[in-house]
């Protein structure tokens, strides 16, 4: 069921107007959860999904709420391994449109046992201004700010920006020259912070009283490396997804998770 928020969000007013009406499914007692957002392309190297795995699953862990966009890529990876019940996405669309169609499970996932939220009205369909103003969403949310890759002109940096106009911290991955061009360029600006040590990182921001873990079946089924053939076989459209998503990788036949 969508509904509308009918309370006032606090770190919202951080962005230049207020959303008129925002409406959402799932639980919103998450917005009162200390939260970090996590943004990246689409279409980034396996190390940054790695990465982006490992950074969220242990936030998530240590009771922090994920924040993101529900894109593909980045967005996703941070969502899954955070656990549907500790994310906040939030859509470009209308609410009832799952947009991309490519994350619409992890997407009704995440409305049954976490929050999606969105100031377009029902019908509103996928359009490239919808984007930059959910980006601000996104970043208004989070009390700081993690972009695990990004190239320059993306819509990645967007976000950079609100999170500098916000005075935001903003944190990035040390990639190699000629990767994740953008965010090796905030590093020499001293723009960004980077994250050497994940433990490290993620102690600066742990909750006294962490979130349980995730209860989700696939990945404890994948903590055993059953063979590719019976994992395809009990989670036909998980195993594809979670492989383009970098969460699981496939060797010599048998299923391994990436964190």
């Amino acid at each position: 069921m969508i509904d509308t928020i009918k309370f006032h969000i606090p770190e919202l007013e951080q962005m230049r107007t207020y959303p008129e009406t925002l409406f959402y499914k799932g639980n919103t007692e998450l917005l009162k959860r200390k939260k970090v957002a996590i943004v990246g392309s689409r279409k980034p190297n396996q190390y940054a999904r790695e990465v982006t795995h490992n950074v969220a699953l242990k936030l998530s862990k240590s009771g922090l709420c994920i924040v993101s966009g529900g894109a593909f890529g980045i967005d996703a990876i941070a969502h899954k391994a955070a656990g549907v019940e500790n994310t906040i996405m939030v859509a470009a669309t209308g609410l009832d449109k799952r947009y991309p169609a490519i994350n619409k499970n992890i997407i009704k996932n995440i409305e049954e046992q976490g929050l999606v939220i969105s100031q377009f009205e029902e019908g509103t369909v996928s359009k490239k201004y919808n984007f930059p103003l959910r980006n601000e969403v996104v970043v208004a949310l989070g009390d700081i700010l993690i972009v695990t890759y990004a190239d320059f002109n993306s819509g990645t940096m967007r976000s950079v920006e609100y999170a500098k106009k916000m005075g935001k911290e903003i944190y990035v991955l040390p990639h190699r020259i000629g990767q994740s061009s953008a965010t090796n360029d905030l590093l020499q600006k001293q723009e960004a912070k980077a994250i050497y040590d994940i433990d490290v990182f993620v102690a600066q921001f742990s909750q006294s009283q962490p979130q349980k873990e995730s209860t989700d079946d696939f990945l404890k089924f994948c903590q055993s490396n059953p063979s590719y053939e019976s994992a395809l076989a009990k989670f036909p459209s998980r195993i594809f997804e979670a492989e383009l998503s970098g969460i699981i990788e496939i060797k010599n036949a048998k299923v391994y998770l990436t964190q």
